[in-house]
């Protein structure tokens, strides 16, 4: 008997204490705050129509649109606008004729997704993605299950 009281005790003083502690938060600070709301006294922007800028396609071979290479980008942003970035020595010209770097190959792009171009083997999972077609939203198509 004094077993059964003392428990009724504790779930009297734990149902006591959860509804205190629900009734401490009804009255939160704020709620009841008469601070502005950021979005209510916000502008929207109005809605802007981009001009249509008829760009063309970029040729191959063609230099770059832009123009300016990272590297100039950088030293005029530490230097301040004009500064120039040291040339290249002798043997830093002679390593990137070497590797090709100065003259790259205009139709890379298309011969990255040929057939005949060899690769390294990634798996059955990297060969179905490549293999998906292209805009294809079906959840089956783009679904891969591994062995194992």
């Amino acid at each position: 008997m004094l077993r059964s009281s003392s428990n009724k005790l504790v779930i009297v003083s734990v149902v006591a204490l959860a509804a205190l502690g629900v009734t401490g938060c009804s009255k939160s600070s704020y709620k009841n705050s008469n601070s502005p709301d950021e979005f209510a006294i916000t502008r929207n922007a109005p809605l802007v129509v981009p001009p249509d800028f008829t760009l063309a396609p970029p040729k191959p071979g063609a230099p770059r649109a832009l123009g300016v290479d990272s590297q100039t980008q950088a030293v005029e942003a530490l230097f301040g606008p004009g500064a120039k970035p040291p040339p290249k020595s002798a043997s830093e010209q002679q390593l990137l004729d070497k590797a090709g770097a100065t003259k790259p190959e205009p139709g890379a792009r298309s011969t990255a997704g040929d057939l005949s171009t060899s690769m390294v083997d990634k798996g059955a999972f990297v060969q179905e993605l490549l293999a998906a077609r292209p805009g294809s939203t079906n959840a089956a198509v783009a679904s891969v299950s591994t062995g194992g």
